[in-house]
């Protein structure tokens, strides 16, 4: 069986993806599917991706599902190197959001074609360089983090792109002119080159800090993995204790989550990238099905402008 049509089950509704899971283990009772898995983002496209690095002509065509309907790890192996993520930053890859998110839109623009990618990961040595040498690049750069990519589609103006993105407010998405896009999985966010504001200091004393977790939806009782991006400067602290609100504006109904640390102390430590990158809890295994957001709140901030706390992008719980 083609490894596409399996797949194909992670793009449905969740009331469909059911049926069609238990009519595939009638049908094919060699695949390992779950019944527990949920879909995991909001955005996704055919799970195809066909991305090509312009500035070395390295190329991956590849299907992000495997034959199971698991996340193909040789797949994103092959794009961590199109991204040209370095080796020391291994045991993770370039943002799953990013990725599906790429996939969602360009499968709706322009279904098949080629995405050429101008700039993938970026070592914060290197974004800086950039900026210093004048280049149209932010110091808290979402590339720094795998987690952005700029890129074209051939025959499609980037204006097209832009439109587009801009009107699902999900993403990061920024055109400068021409062809080619800037396309995040950070704070729903969109520029053009006038009001882009790279070369101005509003995002210096961790102004933009950004809160995001690593999938869309949860099943209750998972371990749940958190990003805080857009950042400026180490080091800093979170409060051992955040909140999970079923109001998602984080005013009503909280139930504690308890920060992942290595000791007792209240307040944890986020003293460089990686650590801003490492963040864990384990969401209540009674958690009642539905949509939340989590608030973190800052401890040991290093600068007054830095928020207080602040509310991660809006997650969904489902039932095991």
């Amino acid at each position: 069986m083609n490894a596409s049509r399996i797949s194909y089950l992670h793009f449905l509704p969740m009331h469909r993806s059911l049926l069609i899971s238990i009519l595939l283990i009638i049908f094919f009772p060699c695949l390992s599917i779950s019944f527990s898995d949920p879909v995991r983002f909001f955005r996704l496209g055919d799970g195809r991706i066909n991305i090509r690095n312009e500035h070395n002509g390295r190329e991956a065509k590849v299907n992000l599902f495997d034959s199971g309907g698991m996340l193909n790890e040789k797949a994103l192996n092959e794009i961590d190197i199109i991204f040209s993520f370095s080796d020391n930053q291994k045991g993770e890859h370039i943002s799953l959001r990013l990725l599906f998110l790429l996939d969602y839109f360009s499968d709706m623009i322009a279904p098949g074609k080629v995405i050429h990618l101008i700039s993938g990961y970026r070592s914060p040595a290197y974004n800086q360089k950039l900026k210093k040498s004048g280049g149209n690049v932010a110091g808290t750069s979402t590339h720094m983090d795998g987690m952005a990519i700029d890129f074209y589609l051939e025959g499609v103006n980037g204006k097209v792109i832009w439109e587009t993105v801009r009107k699902e407010n999900c993403c990061g998405i920024g055109h400068y002119g021409g062809k080619t896009v800037h396309l995040d999985s950070g704070k729903p966010r969109f520029w053009e080159a006038a009001t882009s504001k790279t070369g101005t200091r509003e995002s210096e004393f961790n102004r933009k800090v950004y809160l995001s977790t690593e999938y869309d939806r949860y099943r209750q009782g998972e371990k749940i993995r958190f990003f805080l991006t857009s950042l400026s400067d180490f080091e800093f602290g979170i409060q051992k204790t955040a909140l999970l609100f079923k109001d998602i504006e984080g005013k009503n109904d909280a139930t504690t989550l308890i920060i992942q640390a290595q000791n007792e102390e209240e307040c944890i430590l986020i003293n460089d990238r990686k650590a801003s990158r490492s963040i864990y809890a384990t969401l209540p295994a009674g958690l009642e099905s539905g949509r939340y957001r989590i608030r973190f709140d800052f401890c040991k901030r290093p600068f007054e402008q830095m928020p207080t706390m602040i509310l991660s992008n809006e997650i969904e719980i489902v039932k095991e």
